[in-house]
């Protein structure tokens, strides 16, 4: 059996309390997705947003979480207080992060293993620059990128794996669908060596997704999804988006 489609939006550091009128219309545009959807909005509007999202219609996510579930660590959130507040996700290892923050690959690991004791399913992030693009370094990066973050006691259940090209995040530009391909194979494969149940585990792409290319996308094997963006932020665009997911 195929794992179920998942449309991730990650709204970033965007959106306030207006916004949530937005996950009103998404919920009132699909009442009852086939596929999971998913938001993870700033860390101030997941309690609201819980609220607004429906119950199971609308899954809510954290975009990090620290590597300890509590103590002096001012301006950090923990895994715990992210299931308190309604999170059933976390993001980790975003780009922006691993750039903005210095986060290694151990460092993703210690959050994805503090997730998973905390009960919250990972979203684990991989992807290259455009520098390690060019050089043909895509598949040795994202191979040492899933060694390196993915904890042990990762499974189909807990993690979910994101690959999103840091020169495509927010650009407007994609991969090829035949780039898209090659790397979600490896990921698959890669993660056979790690993970008992490796084909249930959830592969994503993201880095500009949008209603206008998610079809072609989504028809791609080994492609269980997306990790949105920008276009998470609208109903309009996002649910477009989980439209062609549900059509896939």
């Amino acid at each position: 059996m195929a794992p179920r489609k998942l449309a991730a939006g990650n709204w970033k550091m965007n959106g306030d309390l207006a916004s949530l009128a937005e996950i009103d219309a998404l919920i009132a545009a699909h009442p009852a997705p086939s596929c999971e959807v998913l938001v993870c909005p700033p860390a101030v509007l997941l309690h609201p947003m819980k609220e607004r999202a429906g119950g199971a219609r609308v899954a809510l996510g954290g975009q990090d979480c620290h590597a300890d579930l509590a103590g002096a660590h001012t301006g950090d959130i923990s895994a715990v207080q992210l299931k308190d507040a309604g999170a059933s996700h976390v993001i980790l290892g975003h780009s922006e992060r691993r750039a903005d923050h210095g986060e290694t690959d151990a460092v993703v690991a210690a959050k994805a293993a503090a997730a998973h004791a905390a009960g919250l399913i990972a979203i684990i992030c991989v992807g290259e620059t455009e520098t390690q693009r060019d050089a043909d370094q895509t598949l040795a990066v994202i191979a040492s990128q899933l060694d390196g973050s993915i904890p042990e006691g990762a499974t189909a259940a807990n993690t979910v794996i994101a690959y999103e090209p840091v020169w495509a995040i927010g650009t407007g530009r994609t991969p090829t669908l035949d780039q898209i391909a090659e790397v979600h194979a490896l990921m698959r494969e890669r993660l056979g060596g790690r993970i008992g149940d490796a084909a249930q585990v959830r592969l994503l792409y993201g880095g500009s997704v949008k209603p206008g290319n998610a079809a072609q996308i989504f028809a791609l094997s080994d492609v269980d999804g997306a990790l949105v963006g920008g276009a998470s932020l609208k109903a309009a665009d996002f649910g477009a988006i989980i439209a062609a997911l549900q059509a896939a």
